[in-house]
C-alpha cells in the first residue's frame, strides 16, 4: 500500500496506482513530522551538526521521494484518479514544508549550532551546509513573529493550490483542441513528414482514411505556422494556440494576478520591496534590478538590428505579394504570417530546408552520438538497459525482472558509469515524444540523490517529432539542441560528488543552472562532434559539407528577433514581480502590450498575452519566477565557457574533465562565481555571446 515510498532504485511504475498515493503521501509525512518533532525537541545547547543539519536532510527524504515521483506522473502520465490523489494531498503536503522553516524550536536548534564553535571542527562543505540552511530559513521567514508566519504558511498553501490549477488549465485547454483535415490540398507547402505525422494521428484516435489530425501540441502545430501556404489555415492555429488557457472554463487571467498578488505579500511580510528582491538574493543577480538592468542593457545593444530585421521581414513579404513596399516602413505582418515568410526568406537566402536536416537526426542516433561526445569528454560511459512497460495494477513478468519498468513504452533508460574506476554514478530515464496525458515543454528532473559515492536516478523529458508508422523519429536541428540541453541538465545532477545532498547537484543559483545545459548546445554546431550523431538514419552518410556550410551560414539568420524574444519574456517576467502595483488587475493583453512595446516587431493583429500559458512562471509556487533572465544570464557564461574548448579542442577530454570537476560535479559547494572563476581563472566576458549571435 506504500508502493511510493518503495527504496528501490529502479522504480517499479506500474505498482504506482492511484489508490496507493494517499496511503504512501500519509505514511511518508507521519515519518517525516515524527523525525522534526526528534529533531525539535533535543536540548538546543546539545545539539550537533549532526542531530540537526544531517538529520533535516533525512527527515524529508521518504517523503521527497513519495511526493516528486507522484508529481511527476502528473506530468506525463496525467489521469483524473491520479489528478484527484494528489490535489487532495497538495494542502496538507505543501503545508508540512512550509512549517519547517516556521517552526521556532527547529529553528532554535539550528541556530543555536549554528552560533556554536562546534562549527569550527566542521569540513567547508559542512559549514556551507549550516550558513545555506539557515539562509533557508530566514528568508521564509524563521525570524518572523507568529502572526506573520502563519500568514506565510497560508500563502505558500495558497501558491501551491492555484499554481497547480494554473498547470492543469494549460494542460486541459491544449488537449481541448483540434483540427481535422480531410481535403489534402488545404495542407499545401507542408513537409512530407508533418502530414504523414497528422495521418498517423488520426489513425490513432480512429479517423476515416483521409484523415489528418493536428494539435496543439509543438511539433503538430509549429509545421502548419511555418510551411503552410493556406493562411486561413495558419491563423486558425494561431488563434487557437494564442488562446490556450485565456477562456472558460480554462482561463487563468484572475489565477495570475491572485499569484503575483500572494508573491508580491509574501517578500513584503519577509521584507523585501518585491519578490524579485526575495527571490534573487542569493543568485548572481543578487536583485531585481540587477537582472531588469542586464536585460534592459542587452535590449539596448540588439535594438537597431532587431529592427531592421523586423523592417526587412516586412518589406520580404511586400516583395513576395508583388506588392511595392511602402516607403519608409512597410505594412507590419500578421502574427499568423510571422514564420511562414521567415522560413521562405532563409531558404531562399541560404538555400536550405530544415527537412533536409530530418533525415540525419534520427533520435536514437542523436543520443548515441551524444553519448559519444559526453564519454570522451567527461570520462564517462553511458549504457542503455533493456526497459518493459506494465499497465498500472498489472502484475510483473518473472521473466523479464533484469529489466527495467518503465511508465510508458516509449520511455528508454541508461546508466553512466565512470571510465577508469567503472564506478556507477547514476542512471536516468528519457521520454521525449508528445502525448495528451504529457504536459508540453522540455525539462531535467532528479528522482533520487545519492549519497557521495552511491548513484543519482534522474529523468530527461520532451516532446519532440514523433516517429510515424515505421519510419523512426526524425528530429529537426532545433529539437537536437533541446536534447542536448536537457542532457547537460543531466550531467549536472548525475556526475555531482557532493557529501551534502541539499549542495548536491542542481541545487545551484537559478542563473547558474543553466550553464551546464546551454554549454552542451554548442556541440550541435561543431562539424568535428556532429559527425559523431548526425547520421542519415537509412545511408549512414554524414551531413555533406555543403549541407553543413548552409546551416552555418543560416545559424545566426534574425538572430537579433531570437534573442529579443527571450529578453522579452524575461522583461515581462521581471515588471510584473518588480513593479507589481503599476499594473495590478489591469487587463492583462494591455500590460503585456505596455511592458513589450519596445521589445516587439510591430504587427497587424495584436497577440493576447502568452503569459496565461507561461507555466515557467505560474506553474509552481516560485520555479522561474523573476527567474526568466537565467537564460541569457547563463548564455553569457556559457558562450564564454565554450571558447575554452575552442581554443583547447572541442574534444580535448583535459578540458572535459576540467568542466566536470569544477562545475559538473561540484553543485552548490560554492558560489557560482567562485565555480566559474575556477574554470576560466577570470570572471565571465559577455562578448562571446554577442559575437556567437552575430550582434557584435
Amino acid at each position: 500500500m506504500h508502493s511510493y515510498l518503495d527504496p528501490t532504485f529502479e522504480i517499479k511504475w506500474s505498482t504506482l496506482t492511484p489508490e496507493t498515493i494517499e496511503p504512501s503521501i500519509s505514511q511518508a509525512l507521519a515519518e517525516a513530522k515524527e523525525a522534526i518533532e526528534k529533531i525539535s525537541s533535543q536540548p538546543a545547547t546539545e545539539a550537533t551538526y549532526q542531530s540537526g543539519f544531517v538529520a533535516l536532510e533525512n527527515a524529508t527524504e521518504s517523503l521527497s521521494h513519495g511526493w516528486g515521483r507522484l508529481h511527476h506522473l502528473d506530468s506525463v502520465s496525467d489521469n483524473p484518479a491520479q489528478r484527484e490523489g494528489l490535489n487532495k494531498l497538495l494542502p496538507e503536503v505543501t503545508d508540512f514544508y512550509s512549517s519547517l522553516s516556521l517552526n521556532p524550536r527547529l529553528f532554535n536548534v539550528l541556530n543555536t549550532v549554528a552560533s556554536s564553535d562546534k562549527i569550527d571542527s566542521l569540513t567547508e562543505i559542512q559549514k556551507r551546509h549550516v550558513e545555506e540552511t539557515i539562509e533557508d530559513f530566514k528568508n521564509s521567514g524563521a525570524a518572523l513573529p507568529d502572526d506573520k508566519k502563519e500568514r506565510i504558511a497560508a500563502i505558500d498553501s495558497e501558491l501551491s493550490l492555484i499554481t497547480k490549477q494554473y498547470s492543469e488549465h494549460v494542460l486541459d485547454s491544449t488537449n481541448a483542441w483540434d483540427l481535422v483535415i480531410t481535403d489534402k490540398e488545404e495542407l499545401a507547402g507542408l513537409p512530407d513528414s508533418a502530414i504523414a505525422s497528422a495521418a498517423d494521428n488520426a489513425k490513432s484516435k480512429d479517423l476515416p482514411e483521409g484523415s489528418y489530425r493536428f494539435t496543439l501540441q509543438f511539433p503538430s502545430m509549429f509545421p502548419i505556422m511555418q510551411h503552410a501556404h493556406d493562411e486561413n489555415l495558419r491563423k486558425t492555429v494561431w488563434k487557437a494556440s494564442s488562446e490556450v488557457a485565456s477562456k472558460d472554463p480554462y482561463d487563468n487571467s484572475d489565477l495570475i494576478w491572485k499569484i503575483l498578488k500572494l508573491r508580491q505579500e509574501k517578500a513584503e511580510i519577509l521584507g523585501h520591496q518585491n519578490f524579485g528582491d526575495l527571490t534573487l538574493q542569493r543568485r548572481m543577480a543578487r536583485n531585481g534590478r540587477t537582472a531588469l538592468t542586464f536585460v534592459e542593457q542587452l535590449h539596448d545593444r540588439i535594438k537597431e538590428r532587431f529592427l531592421e530585421e523586423a523592417n526587412q521581414l516586412a518589406t520580404y513579404k511586400a516583395t513576395k505579394q508583388g506588392l511595392h513596399p511602402a516607403a519608409p516602413q512597410p505594412q507590419p505582418l500578421e502574427p499568423w504570417e510571422v514564420a511562414y515568410y521567415a522560413e521562405m526568406q532563409r531558404k531562399e537566402s541560404f538555400d536550405i530546408d530544415d527537412e533536409l536536416l530530418r533525415p540525419y537526426f534520427p533520435v536514437k542516433g542523436v543520443m548515441d552520438g551524444m553519448f559519444q561526445i559526453a564519454s570522451r569528454i567527461f570520462g564517462i560511459t553511458i549504457t542503455q538497459k533493456e526497459t518493459i512497460y506494465y499497465d498500472l495494477g498489472s502484475p510483473s513478468d518473472p521473466a523479464k525482472d533484469d529489466a527495467t519498468e518503465t511508465w510508458h513504452p516509449e520511455v528508454t533508460f541508461y546508466e553512466i558509469h565512470d571510465s577508469k574506476s567503472e564506478q556507477h554514478l547514476g542512471s536516468f530515464y528519457a521520454d521525449w515524444h508528445p502525448r495528451e496525458t504529457k504536459r508540453g515543454g522540455a525539462w531535467m528532473n532528479s528522482l533520487h540523490t545519492g549519497e557521495q559515492g552511491e548513484p543519482h536516478l534522474g529523468l530527461i523529458i520532451g516532446n519532440m517529432s514523433p516517429p510515424v508508422g515505421d519510419t523512426p523519429a526524425l528530429l529537426t536541428h532545433g529539437e537536437v539542441e533541446t536534447i542536448f540541453h536537457e542532457f547537460g541538465h543531466l550531467l549536472h545532477g548525475l556526475l555531482s560528488d557532493v557529501p551534502v545532498k541539499s549542495l548536491s547537484g542542481t541545487s545551484v543559483a537559478w542563473d547558474f543552472v543553466e550553464l551546464p545545459s546551454q554549454i552542451m548546445e554548442n556541440f550541435c554546431w561543431e562539424r568535428e562532434t556532429l559527425d559523431l550523431f548526425a547520421r542519415h538514419y537509412q545511408t549512414g552518410d554524414p551531413i555533406p559539407e555543403d549541407l553543413f556550410q548552409k546551416m552555418v551560414d543560416a545559424k545566426n539568420y534574425m538572430s537579433a528577433s531570437v534573442f529579443m524574444r527571450q529578453l522579452g519574456l524575461a522583461k515581462l517576467d521581471l515588471e510584473l514581480h518588480i513593479n507589481l502595483a503599476k499594473y495590478l488587475d489591469r487587463d492583462l493583453d494591455e500590460v503585456d502590450r505596455e511592458i513589450l512595446a519596445d521589445y516587439r516587431a510591430p504587427q497587424k493583429t495584436e497577440s493576447p498575452s502568452m503569459i496565461r500559458r507561461f507555466g515557467h512562471l505560474f506553474s509552481s509556487p516560485t520555479g522561474y519566477a523573476a527567474g526568466y533572465y537565467s537564460y541569457k544570464w547563463a548564455e553569457v557564461l556559457d558562450a564564454d565557457a565554450f571558447t575554452r574548448f575552442q581554443k583547447e579542442g572541442i574534444l580535448n577530454q583535459a578540458t572535459g574533465l576540467d568542466f566536470r570537476e569544477q562545475i559538473l560535479s561540484k553543485g552548490n559547494s560554492a558560489p557560482a562565481e567562485v565555480l566559474y572563476k575556477n574554470f576560466m581563472s577570470r570572471p565571465a566576458d559577455p562578448l562571446p555571446l554577442l559575437t556567437r549571435a552575430g550582434l557584435t
